[in-house]
């Protein structure tokens, strides 16, 4: 018996979410990403660093948004990490600054963090893994 294409590719868990670029709608994001989270048992602690970094990478893009932009969010589960996007059409497409107080404060919550801009399209990255899975004697 061979396996079929479905059988071999791996499946992934995606929740996506597009919501009207208004700051009145991070409330939404921030339940999501606490509520995923709490699916992959993170602990406490790793749930509110991650619903905090939701809420300042989106700080970060809203005030640039371009008019009628929609914030565009994907959180994909993974055994002990919960990797999240959040995209925006902004009106520039300029990368958010890596040496402000705002980033220092999203790579300490979120771990691994990165930008990237696809025309006026901003999109931030981060990688949050649970603390439970870290390994005892690094």
């Amino acid at each position: 018996m061979t396996a079929t294409p479905e059988a071999t590719v791996p499946r992934r868990d995606v929740v996506s979410l597009r919501l009207p670029a208004d700051g009145a709608y991070l409330a939404v994001l921030r339940t999501a990403a606490a509520g995923l989270a709490s699916r992959l048992d993170f602990t406490l602690d790793d749930i509110e660093d991650l619903r905090i970094a939701v809420d300042e990478a989106c700080a970060m893009l809203l005030p640039r948004a371009a008019d009628g932009a929609a914030l565009e969010c994907a959180f994909e589960l993974k055994p002990g990490e919960l990797d999240v996007s959040v995209s925006l059409a902004t009106t520039d497409g300029a990368l958010p600054s890596r040496d402000t107080f705002a980033w220092t404060v999203l790579t300490a919550l979120a771990g691994e963090v990165d930008a990237s801009a696809d025309g006026p399209t901003v999109t931030i990255t981060m990688a949050k893994k649970s603390s439970t899975d870290a390994d005892p004697h690094a």
